[in-house]
């Protein structure tokens, strides 16, 4: 049904050719900066075929999900692994780290194509020692304080509504890795009790605008699904689970934004593509920190996702 975007290392370079690699991805940054701005500048608008492309992705991706959650050995992404594999995650998480990978779903065999649009597939696990299910939810139900946790991510969060377990919350959304996007958001997030050491949530996003002139008098939104394109869609998928010593928590991303002319897609997409991980990793790293007071530990380079 789905499946995971290859796994790179990083060791064995001279530091020589580690600056020529860091001279190199500076320019193809720089480079993919001005694509994006003439590209992607001016406004594209989410056509019908391209938003019922990325519902049947998600279609079909929860139904993956629904199978993992009704069987307790599959709870965690991890828990699919081979068992060598999962050894050697259960180490790194272990470690602190927090293991970032691509995922892709298809339907029977094939690709899903999403005309127009691009779709970004994450997964993300994180495991903070000596923490509690409840800690955690605490924490993160508490829609207020996401704005002090997450920034730059999350600049502003507000809390708009709230029947038992489901919230409806105001986030601006902030993302500057050449390109600057900020956005108006709301999202609909439900939580489901499945023990007391599991829980998992899904959250979609019902409203985003992107901002335009963030902060000055004549800020404004642009027109819904009619913008830049970078984000028009936003569903995350949290599972947490009580076990060996502390929490797990998992947390899947399907995004949609606008595709690029097939000409600069070589370049342009792997950096759309790596705003989602690089979000990921960080909002991971916020809530363990936050949790357990400890500083999490940088990934070696090129190791933690891709």
């Amino acid at each position: 049904m789905f499946e995971t975007g290859s796994e790179t290392s990083g060791g064995g370079l001279c530091p020589l050719n580690i600056n020529i690699r860091r001279l190199l991805r500076r320019m193809l940054l720089a480079l993919a900066g001005l694509l994006l701005g003439s590209t992607c500048g001016a406004s594209a608008e989410l056509k019908k075929r391209t938003l019922d492309a990325f519902q049947l992705y998600v279609q079909l991706t929860e139904a993956r999900m629904d199978g993992e959650l009704s069987n307790t050995a599959s709870f965690l992404y991890l828990d699919s692994l081979p068992e060598k594999q999962r050894r050697l995650w259960e180490e790194e998480l272990a470690k602190g780290q927090v293991i970032v990978r691509s995922l892709a779903t298809r339907q029977d065999g094939r690709k899903i194509h999403v005309p127009d649009g691009l779709v970004h597939h994450w997964i993300a696990v994180v495991f903070m020692p000596d923490v509690h299910l409840t800690q955690a939810l605490t924490v993160l139900q508490d829609y207020g304080r996401q704005q002090e946790l997450y920034k730059p991510d999350i600049q502003r969060s507000r809390l708009l509504s709230r029947d038992d377990q489901r919230f409806k919350v105001y986030l601006r959304l902030y993302r500057k890795a050449v390109i600057t996007a900020i956005y108006n958001a709301e999202f609909d997030i439900q939580y489901f009790s499945m023990d007391g050491t599991r829980e998992h949530s899904r959250s979609y996003s019902t409203r985003i605008a992107e901002v335009e002139h963030p902060g000055k008098p004549e800020e404004r939104e642009k027109p819904l699904g009619n913008d830049r394109g970078y984000l028009w869609r936003l569903y995350t998928y949290t599972r947490f689970e009580e076990r060996d010593g502390g929490m797990y928590m998992q947390v899947e991303f399907i995004a949609l934004s606008r595709s690029v002319p097939p000409i600069f897609a070589w370049l342009v997409n792997p950096y759309i593509k790596s705003i989602p991980r690089d979000y990921l990793s960080n909002f991971l790293k916020a809530t363990r920190r936050d949790l357990t007071g400890a500083k999490t530990p940088e990934a070696p380079s090129g190791g933690d996702s891709r």
